[in-house]
């Protein structure tokens, strides 16, 4: 009786710990679930946004998002990438007359997404600069979106003519080149984003 009487706290510590432990578990769980349902309804309600209002996009906001896609996979870790943030009413301007697409006309911030050939591979693999480059700017959108923020890829390679037009308009040097330009801004339109999901595009094992 009297292990037992000296036992007993000791069970009923290692009972409370226990249920604190599962309580704490099942917490970690449901926080864990949370976040998951978070990403992914950022990744399916993402959609293209051109038309925005006037408010500015704060500094810090653009900083966050750059960083974001320099969290992006890239070939050996090379990093081929550079940005270039503008936020200026006339150099937007300059750059919305290269295209009738890029819908800067409204925008207020845009990120040029730039490969940077010093930092790509050698040899055949120097071309894996488009595919980091693209995952930097997948990136930028869904950081973007996160933040509540409209934001639209438009793309500027390989199109030469475009590539030497904001070449010129941003003073960039001839081992850079930029990939796309992400117009930016706080949303004026609410579409619906497309449900893109068509399971004939999915294969198992084989072709």
């Amino acid at each position: 009786m009297k292990n037992l009487k000296f036992l007993s706290p000791l069970f009923v510590a290692a009972a409370i710990f226990s249920a604190c432990t599962d309580s704490k578990d099942k917490s970690m769980e449901e926080n864990a679930s949370d976040a998951t349902a978070v990403v992914i309804e950022n990744i399916m309600t993402r959609t293209s946004i051109r038309q925005f209002t006037d408010q500015p996009v704060a500094k810090d906001t653009l900083d966050l998002i750059v960083k974001a896609g320099m969290a992006a996979p890239s070939a050996v870790n090379a990093q081929p990438w550079g940005f270039i943030v503008v936020t200026e009413r006339e150099v937007l301007d300059s750059l919305n007359t290269i295209s009738p697409y890029y819908n800067l006309k409204t925008a207020t911030a845009a990120i040029i997404v730039c490969g940077d050939l010093t930092k790509a591979m050698e040899g055949d693999g120097q071309a894996y600069w488009v595919q980091d480059c693209s995952a930097a700017s997948e990136n930028i959108l869904l950081a973007a979106h996160a933040y509540g923020l409209g934001a639209v890829w438009c793309g500027v390679y390989p199109i030469e003519e475009r590539v030497a037009a904001v070449r010129a308009a941003l003073d960039i040097p001839e081992n850079i080149i930029p990939l796309n330009i992400i117009t930016m801004g706080y949303p004026d339109q609410n579409p619906e984003p497309k449900d893109k999901f068509k399971a004939d595009n999915i294969h198992y094992q084989k072709w």
